[in-house]
């Protein structure tokens, strides 16, 4: 499974840098968070390389940490993200260059001090308060951002209908794989690996194209999903 995680996702996850690279040019502060979740995929796909060469020392495994905690993290900035885009369109603060490369700055430093410190003061029960916290912002970002689409007049449809396809898409990711990883260090593997495949198809709820005639489908399948969406 390691093999074909590496074999696959590695070059899927250099393609996907490249393209969103290449809709920076255009669209740059949406897909700020987004490269930065790519990188430490990247970072944690490589890990998975010295793993397979059984090389054996402890740094791998503390940067491999760092690296999911950071992604995890960042899944809550594109969340957030999605949320203010949608409840608060004037108020882009989370959306500014300046102020969303401040963010994954402060995201990157917060896990690349706080998860080798907790795991040195073999202080594991942080890395699991750590990775609780994104949970009620999930939940949070849903909720508030599908009770406000009918008032969000000045979204497109189209941005409304991937914001919440977004929005599910991490709200499930979390809580079916992050929350059975909490509660059993066994599933942190698992969880690792099936990573990368889950932000390839976020990717693809970024983008403009095929799916948002899928959404749309989702949307019109049901009466209130598809008043609310509109």
């Amino acid at each position: 499974m390691m093999w074909i995680d590496t074999c696959i996702c590695l070059p899927l996850t250099l393609l996907m840098i490249y393209c969103v690279c290449y809709v920076v040019r255009r669209s740059p502060v949406p897909v700020i968070y987004y490269t930065n979740l790519l990188t430490s995929n990247l970072i944690q796909i490589c890990i998975m390389i010295v793993w397979i060469l059984r090389i054996s020392s402890s740094i791998p495994a503390v940067i491999h940490i760092s690296c999911v905690m950071a992604s995890l993290y960042f899944r809550m900035c594109i969340a957030l993200e999605r949320c203010f885009y949608i409840t608060y369109p004037l108020l882009d603060c989370l959306r500014q260059t300046r102020s969303s490369v401040l963010v994954c700055v402060l995201v990157w430093a917060f896990c690349i001090v706080s998860v080798p410190l907790a795991i040195v003061l073999d202080e594991l029960e942080r890395l699991i308060i750590y990775a609780t916290l994104p949970g009620p912002l999930f939940m949070f970002c849903l909720a508030r951002t599908f009770r406000a689409l009918p008032a969000a007049t000045s979204v497109p449809t189209e941005e409304k209908r991937r914001s919440l396809g977004i929005l599910i898409l991490l709200f499930f990711y979390y809580f079916l794989l992050i929350v059975p990883t909490i509660i059993s260090r066994y599933i942190f593997i698992i969880f690792s690996l099936l990573s990368p495949f889950v932000d390839l198809i976020l990717f693809l709820f970024m983008r403009k194209g095929r799916i948002d005639k899928l959404l749309t489908c989702l949307c019109s399948a049901d009466g209130r999903a598809d008043h609310q969406c509109d």
